[in-house]
């Protein structure tokens, strides 16, 4: 098989680290198939690369840094291979963005095959970040030698593999490179859209709770080893909670019913707790379905139902007269959520029925420059879910690296 690069990128990367990257990813097929392919510098070729920045002639504009880094066709659409060329391509590094990673998955697009669900795949639905020397998996290795034999037999030529590869049924002729790992353990609940509340402690780890287990959350999905009892590991902390935050000087509180509950330390109680929401938190209802830290202003606020209140501690009565108000002025926020949280990257997310909300705290409404747009599924983008587990939009196809891991959650 044939390929050329067409269009070159505009980024530091010279001419020859991105074709003996290109060369290296291409190779790592080889290996697996006996098949070979070879660069021309002209004419037709089974596969072209380009990178291009924008709106590129297919109907599928890439969204500049930190969005969609590449998109591939299956061979019966052409096999062609574009990246995004406002994205910081590197090789032989750990910083910025793999070209070898991501040219090895949408290359193998470009040979037939769809996203695996095994998570050591290469063809995952994920960005596994920098790996020097890329081999396969077991999965990977049994698909293409599905496609194309073990390399013992005689290989098939140019038609060939298009007429093979066309024999899988992919639902859209484009594909692009996603990132999120499939959960270790039974997160079940979680995929299913089902959420009392979420809350990032102060050493930056962010916690989700549901009845009376908790999920603690890595950059890209869930820790090996959770779900786990709350009670076992958060001293005196009932299940079923109502919301959380952690403030400024690092506390945690939890809320449920008319009681509230503080850690200095996660998973240690502090003395005196729970204490009556009333006393600590004078103006606030009783049940409250969220609670956060709005960044913007240092202030707690609290939702319930359709309304909101602000509390300052530094005020006297820490509630103004002027609450509760709409949760509509959140514009774009629908009523009663399920929880509300302040990242450690400082920005603001709402949570219900299983899709999260990321406002944009500047202009005081819901976050409409993302793309894809807002809401998302939560379980997809936050836990890993299997994207057959969750009610599955159009963002399982448009899922993208750096909007995810390096925008939203670093």
């Amino acid at each position: 098989m044939s390929y050329r690069i067409t269009k070159y990128p505009r980024s530091r990367l010279s001419k020859r680290e991105v074709d003996r990257t290109i060369r290296k990813a291409f190779s790592v097929w080889e290996k697996a198939t006996g098949l070979k392919f070879e660069e021309k510098n002209s004419g037709k070729v089974h596969i072209e690369i380009r990178f291009e920045r924008r709106a590129h002639g297919d109907d599928d504009p890439f969204d500049g840094p930190g969005g969609t880094l590449a998109h591939a066709f299956f061979p019966v659409y052409g096999g062609d291979v574009h990246f995004d060329d406002d994205e910081d391509w590197t090789v032989d590094t750990p910083r910025g963005t793999s070209l070898l990673m991501t040219a090895s998955h949408e290359l193998g697009h470009s040979l037939g095959l769809s996203h695996s669900d095994v998570r050591s795949a290469l063809m995952a639905p994920f960005y596994r970040g920098f790996e020097e020397n890329i081999s396969l998996d077991p999965d990977d290795i049994a698909g293409i030698q599905a496609l194309y034999g073990d390399g013992e037999s005689s290989r098939p030529n140019a038609n060939e593999v298009g007429v093979r590869a066309g024999q899988l049924p992919p639902t859209t002729a484009r594909t692009t490179t996603t990132t999120r790992p499939r959960p270790s353990f039974d997160n079940t609940e979680l995929c299913r859209g089902n959420l009392d509340t979420m809350v990032t402690a102060k050493n930056d780890t962010t916690y989700a709770f549901y009845g009376n287990r908790y999920w603690k959350l890595t950059d890209t999905s869930v820790e090996d080893g959770y779900p786990r009892v709350i009670s076992r590991d958060w001293d005196g902390l009932p299940g079923n909670l109502d919301a959380a935050f952690t403030w400024t000087n690092g506390k945690t509180y939890f809320f449920k019913g008319n009681k509230y509950y503080r850690f200095s330390e996660i998973g240690k109680m502090d003395n005196g707790y729970p204490k009556d929401l009333s006393k600590g938190f004078e103006g606030i209802p009783d049940n409250v379905d969220a609670a956060m830290v709005w960044a913007v202003n240092n202030k707690i606020y609290f939702f319930k139902g359709s309304e909101y209140w602000k509390f300052d501690p530094d005020k006297k009565p820490p509630v103004d007269k002027s609450y509760p108000r709409p949760v509509s002025n959140w514009e774009g926020i629908p009523n009663r959520l399920d929880a509300a949280l302040q990242y450690k990257n400082g920005k603001t997310y709402f949570f219900k029925d299983g899709q999260y909300y990321r406002f944009d705290d500047k202009n005081f409404k819901l976050d409409q420059e993302a793309n894809p747009g807002f809401p998302r599924e939560t379980g997809f983008w936050w836990f890993g879910c299997d994207p057959n587990s969750v009610r599955l939009t159009k963002v399982a196809d448009n899922f993208s690296l750096n909007d995810v891991i390096w925008s939203d959650f670093s």
